[in-house]
């Protein structure tokens, strides 16, 4: 039962998203253009995460294993 009402409490939460473009609000502006940039971003470039943030997914697949080489750093434990 609890379950439910959680569920029924969180249910309207999911309507907050807005599908509107991003503006500032009203009388205010974006923040001023970062320091060597020769123009403000928009609001799209300031929420569009750079590529570092997202890297792109290497596609190559493993094709054969390969042989571990022994690490010279793996040491039993100390007594």
């Amino acid at each position: 039962m609890r379950i439910w009402l959680g569920v029924l409490l969180a249910l309207p939460l999911t309507a907050c998203g807005s599908a509107n473009q991003i503006k500032p609000a009203e009388g205010k502006a974006l923040p001023p253009a970062p320091y060597g940039a020769t123009a403000t971003p928009t609001a799209k470039d300031l929420i569009t995460p750079p590529t570092q943030a997202r890297p792109t997914r290497d596609e190559e697949l493993l094709k054969e294993s390969k042989k571990r080489t022994p690490d010279p750093f793996d040491l039993p434990p100390q007594s």
